[in-house]
């Protein structure tokens, strides 16, 4: 990654910075109620689920990739774990397991057919959300579960070192995508097959390995943001999930990471994915129609990408 990418990177992210903490003054002034800590603690918890798939979704877009299945994929980890624990009275802890495995498995499942069936991530990806959702239609039948033990709604309210563990548990994700691309072969493969396919592989690099290793973590990353959702909400709703591409693709990309692949970092993400929940809980506090919400993100996205091909 040459100097000039860098300082580019690094601008935009000092940017996303500068507007995020624009924000939560404007918003401060708003309401007196928004700088308070239970509201920062529900800032950082709805930020999590956000965060933890924007991490997956970074190492893919890095990759010069995209996973618009996420949303799906997180709503089959609830789906499969109510139905294991609710319906057939399989224990949480076993049930969240193996909801996790079918959730990764799936992931890999679009690396593999990326890779190898040569069909674009854009379509395969596509064709992944419609094949989760109706799996997730298909076993709950379309009705919400709302009986999970009360020992798991932990997850969502518990605390470690002082912290909610939705966040404690987002920072330590963070931090390990991180070391990952810093200091590991595969993470450097992933920026090198983002920077250029066949330069990457010219130059030894398993491109088959890194593409699939690549989206099954950004599986495990929706299987984990899927069960922090379910004991947030106590129950498994069919349309859990649904718009979450979405909110994930902005977190990366107002974070600096390029849509086309070859840079980008983690600090960026965290950034975006803490900007998005500032705005969303600040539109819920002064009371703004919800469906503002959606515009809002839209209008964000254009923006970033518009900027990120300004400051090439």
């Amino acid at each position: 990654m040459s100097i000039k990418v860098l300082v580019a990177d690094s601008k935009q992210q000092l940017i996303a910075l500068a507007c995020l903490v624009a924000v939560v003054i404007v918003l401060s002034f708003m309401s007196e109620y928004f700088f308070t800590a239970n509201n920062l603690f529900n800032i950082g918890k709805q930020a999590s689920i956000n965060l933890i798939i924007g991490l997956g979704m970074t190492l893919v877009i890095i990759s010069a990739g995209i996973d618009l299945s996420v949303g799906s994929l997180l709503a089959l980890t609830i789906s499969i774990m109510a139905v294991l624990n609710v319906v057939h009275g399989v224990d949480i802890v076993i049930a969240g397991s193996l909801a996790i495995a079918a959730t990764v498995f799936a992931g890999m499942i679009n690396g593999i057919v990326i890779q190898y069936g040569k069909v674009p991530a854009f379509i395969t990806t596509l064709g992944m959300m419609g094949v989760a959702r109706g799996v997730v239609l298909l076993i709950s039948r379309g009705n919400p579960s709302m009986s999970f033990p009360e020992e798991f709604l932990w997850i969502a309210d518990g605390l470690v070192l002082g912290i909610p563990f939705p966040i404690f548990l987002s920072i330590v994700i963070a931090i390990l995508v991180s070391l990952l691309l810093k200091y590991t072969r595969l993470g450097r493969s992933i920026y090198a097959i983002g920077g250029n396919e066949e330069a990457a592989r010219l130059s030894g690099i398993n491109i088959a390995y890194v593409r699939i290793a690549t989206y099954t973590l950004s599986g495990l990353c929706c299987a984990l943001g899927g069960i922090i959702y379910a004991a947030r909400v106590g129950a498994a709703p069919p349309s859990a999930g649904i718009g979450y591409e979405l909110n994930a693709i902005a977190a990366v990309i107002i974070g600096g990471t390029a849509l086309n692949g070859g840079q980008g970092k983690v600090s960026g993400t965290v950034i975006g994915a803490l900007l998005m929940a500032v705005i969303a809980n600040g539109l819920n506090i002064i009371e703004v129609d919800p469906y503002w919400q959606s515009i809002v993100i839209g209008a964000i996205i254009v923006i970033a990408v518009m900027f990120s091909n300004l400051r090439k």
